[in-house]
């Protein structure tokens, strides 16, 4: 038997919560952005009126302005984003106990084994937790109904805002097949650039094209996109808290030619900080020590590790901590063969901040804008694609996310190569 899950979804989340307090700017075009007052600051997030100027997130302030002069910006605040989002998993909790969050302001929930409870007809159980979360937090919704957690997602993106869709195993053909492939969930515009060469622009030409080939094409994860386009993705809906954290997040590359000299080092560590730091805030954790491997091409490793002055989860807190470590132990002149930067004894993100709040008074405000800009640039990848935007020390010319072992390149430092619409 078939199970029933939902993607439940807000809408403009950030810029939802702020109209609250600000009843009379909903029909105006509204935008949260991490600096109201700087040039230079991050869209990130607006409603439905300034999308239709196509106003889009992670774009600068100037941008959004050149698009629609007359956008009102508010500063964002973080912590009634939070508690919001509690509010909001309440309500789907008391639906079923098996309700996983996705970020910030999404959440799956497995209804298979409760619907019974609430007559029984999936679309009216959408419904209805849509009714409550608008009439009880003043929030809305999108829902997808589907038989998988792909599917769920994929059909809360097909009607915003404030809607329910529902897709049935025998809608798969019609309704998803057509759509363009990036509308799966993880195709990104690296994935996308690689699949269109191939004549592949649909989900349903992505199944055509067969799991095999697909796995030639692009590794394991040609298989996951398959699985996820055929229908075949059965991953279960866990509850929040059921699996238990990571104790440390790394990542590590052996890489094509051996590194030699400081601006290899340097590029090499931006590389790895970059993914290290983009995990870190996807398992909404930071760390507290960053720990340093180097492998010459003898095969001898050498690992150093730093405590830092405060959790973190920014990309220059941990790139700055690994090249000092590799500076105090490692002679630049030295080729490198593998490099790994690992984040250790990590901590919940709630509870590193109250940590900063508590040590770090003066320079709260500034790290706050650090996070914010970086959880931008994740929100670009999510959409373009990892190498869509790199950090300065890199032009990345692979996936970031390179697995122990497996082959990188280090092209020159000083670069940085972004999506055509980041």
């Amino acid at each position: 038997m078939d199970r029933t899950i939902l993607h439940c979804d807000l809408n403009g989340f950030y810029a939802s919560v702020e109209l609250l307090d600000h009843p009379e700017l909903r029909e105006l075009p509204v935008a949260v952005c991490g600096d109201p007052e700087s040039r230079h600051g991050i869209i990130l997030a607006k409603n439905e009126a300034a999308k239709r100027f196509q106003v889009k997130t992670a774009e600068t302030i100037w941008q959004a302005r050149r698009k629609c002069p007359d956008l009102i910006l508010l500063p964002a605040h973080h912590e009634r984003y939070r508690a919001y989002s509690k509010k909001v998993n309440a309500i789907y909790e008391q639906y079923t106990d098996l309700v996983e969050p996705f970020g910030i302001d999404e959440s799956w929930l497995d209804i298979t084994g409760s619907m019974h409870l609430f007559g029984g007809d999936p679309r009216q159980i959408a419904d209805e937790i849509r009714g409550r979360v608008k009439g009880e937090l003043g929030l809305t919704i999108s829902v997808g109904v589907s038989f998988n957690k792909i599917f769920a997602k994929l059909g809360s993106d097909l009607k915003k805002p404030d809607a329910t869709t529902v897709i049935r195993r025998e809608d798969v053909e019609r309704v998803v097949w057509p759509l363009p492939v990036t509308d799966l969930l993880f195709v990104g515009r690296a994935s996308y650039k690689v699949l269109r060469q191939y004549g592949i622009r649909t989900i349903g030409e992505l199944v055509s094209f067969g799991r095999e080939p697909l796995v030639r094409l692009l590794g394991k994860q040609g298989g996951q996109l398959y699985d996820y386009a055929a229908g075949l993705e059965h991953s279960p809906v866990t509850r929040a808290g059921e699996v238990p954290p990571p104790k440390s997040i790394g990542n590590s590359i052996t890489f094509r030619r051996d590194l030699v000299g400081e601006a290899d080092i340097r590029a090499g560590v931006s590389l790895l900080a970059d993914s290290v730091s983009a995990r870190l805030r996807r398992q909404g954790m930071m760390c507290s020590t960053v720990q340093v491997t180097i492998r010459d091409p003898n095969f001898k490793n050498i690992c150093r590790q730093k405590r830092l002055p405060a959790p973190t989860c920014l990309f220059r807190d941990i790139s700055q901590a690994a090249l000092e470590l590799i500076a105090q132990s490692w002679d630049p002149r030295a080729p490198i063969r593998l490099l790994a930067i690992t984040g250790q004894n990590l901590v919940p993100e709630a509870d590193a901040g109250e940590q900063l709040d508590l040590f770090h008074r003066d320079a709260s405000p500034r790290r706050e804008k650090r996070e914010q800009l970086e959880r931008a640039l994740d929100q670009i990848r999510t959409k373009y694609g990892k190498g869509a935007i790199s950090p300065s020390a890199t032009a990345l010319g692979e996936d970031i996310d390179h697995p122990a072992g497996h082959a990188g390149s280090i092209p020159p430092p000083g670069g940085s190569r972004r999506g055509e619409d980041a």
